[in-house]
C-alpha cells in the first residue's frame, strides 16, 4: 500500500493581491496634482529662467549697439564687463555704487514707514466701530489702483507751477517760501519715498490684518485685567505674536522696493535725477540709453547675487533666532 503525501495547498489571502493595487492608486493620488501642475511649472521656468540663462551669457560679452542685430556674433569678454562694474574708481563703478547706496537707503526708509504705518493701521482697524470697513476698503485703494494711473497722478500732482503740493505746502500752509521742484535735485529722493511709502503700506497693512486675525482675543482680555494698558499689550502680545509674519513681510517689501523699476521710471522718466538713481533704472540706462548691453546684464547679475545673499543671511538669522527662541521656552 503505498502512501503518498499530499503538499499542503497555500491560499493567499485576499489582502495580499490588493496589495500592490493599493500601492499604485495612492501613488496615482499623490501624483496626480504635481502632474496638473507641470505644465503651468514648466511655463513658469521657461519665462523666468531662460532669460535668466541668456542675461547671464550676455554679462560676458561684448555686447553693443553694433551687435544687437545677431547678439550671438559678439565676442566674448570674459570678466571685463564685470570688473568695469566694480571698479569703484572708474566712471562706470563709481556711478554704480552712488546707485547702489541710495537704492539701499531709499529701501529701508521706504520698507520701514510701509511697515510701521501698516502696522499701525491694522492694530487701529482691529476694534469694531461703524465705518471699519469703508476705512478698510480705503486703505487699500493705493494697492488696487494700477503702478500707471496711481504714479502718473502723483507726477501731476507735484508740478512746479501748478501741482497740488505746492499748492497746499506754499500757497495755503505757507511752508515753504517758494514752490518747490519735486522732480528734479535733491527733493526727487523725498518725492520718490512719498510716492513708495503710499503704494506699499496698503500692502503691509493688507498683511499684518490678516495675521492680528490668529491672535486670540483672549490674551488681550487676560492682559487687561492684569492692568496692562494698551501699549504693553502691543508690545508684549501683539508684536511677538506677530514675529513669522513679519519676517516675511519684510523680506518681501525689502524685495519689491529694491527691485521697483515702475514707480521710478513712471516719476522720472529713462534719466532720473541723481538723488533718486535706483539702481534699477541706472540699469535700464546702461543697457538701453547707452546701448551697452554686456555692461548692462553684469550689473544685473551682480544686483541678483547681492538680493540671493541678503535673502539667504536674512533667512538663516530669522530661523536661528525662531529656533533659539523655541529651545529658550522649552
Amino acid at each position: 500500500m503505498t502512501v503518498t503525501a499530499e503538499a499542503p495547498v497555500r491560499h493567499s489571502s485576499p489582502g495580499a493581491a490588493d496589495g500592490p493595487r493599493r500601492r499604485t492608486g495612492r501613488l496615482r493620488r499623490i501624483g496626480l496634482p504635481y502632474l496638473l501642475l507641470l505644465p503651468a511649472l514648466l511655463l513658469e521656468l521657461l519665462v523666468h529662467l531662460v532669460p535668466m540663462v541668456i542675461g547671464i551669457v550676455m554679462s560676458f560679452k561684448e555686447l553693443t549697439q553694433f551687435y544687437i542685430r545677431d547678439w550671438g556674433t559678439a565676442p566674448w569678454s570674459g570678466l571685463d564687463n564685470y570688473e568695469m562694474s566694480v571698479d569703484f574708481d572708474a566712471p562706470v563703478g563709481e556711478a554704480l555704487l552712488h546707485s547702489f547706496l541710495v537704492t539701499l537707503g531709499f529701501t529701508l526708509l521706504s520698507v520701514g514707514l510701509c511697515w510701521l504705518i501698516g502696522t499701525a493701521a491694522a492694530v487701529c482697524m482691529q476694534d469694531t466701530f461703524r465705518g471699519r470697513g469703508l476705512l478698510r476698503a480705503l486703505f487699500l485703494v493705493p494697492y488696487a489702483l494700477p503702478v500707471y494711473a496711481a504714479v502718473i497722478t502723483w507726477v501731476f500732482m507735484f508740478q512746479h507751477d501748478n501741482g497740488l503740493v505746492n499748492h497746499v505746502l506754499h500757497d495755503q500752509l505757507g511752508l515753504t517760501d517758494k514752490p518747490s521742484f519735486w522732480l528734479i535735485g535733491d527733493n526727487s529722493f523725498f518725492a520718490l519715498l512719498t510716492v513708495s511709502v503710499w503704494k506699499g503700506w496698503p500692502f503691509a497693512f493688507l498683511i499684518v490684518m490678516a495675521g492680528l486675525q490668529n491672535i486670540p482675543k483672549e490674551l488681550y482680555e487676560a492682559a487687561a485685567l492684569d492692568g496692562a494698558g494698551m501699549w504693553q499689550q502691543i508690545r508684549r502680545i501683539t508684536l511677538p505674536s506677530l514675529r513669522p509674519v513679519n519676517q516675511v513681510l519684510v523680506l518681501v517689501l525689502f524685495l519689491w522696493t529694491f527691485n521697483d523699476f515702475n514707480t521710478p521710471y513712471v516719476l522720472f522718466g529713462k534719466t532720473a535725477p541723481e538723488a533718486a538713481d535706483l539702481i534699477s533704472v541706472h540699469i535700464y540706462q546702461a543697457s538701453f540709453v547707452t546701448w551697452n548691453f554686456g555692461t548692462g546684464s553684469a550689473m544685473s547679475v551682480l544686483l541678483l547675487l547681492f538680493l540671493l545673499i541678503v535673502t539667504g543671511v536674512y533667512l538663516a538669522l530669522t530661523s536661528r533666532t525662531s529656533r533659539g527662541r523655541k529651545t529658550a521656552d522649552a
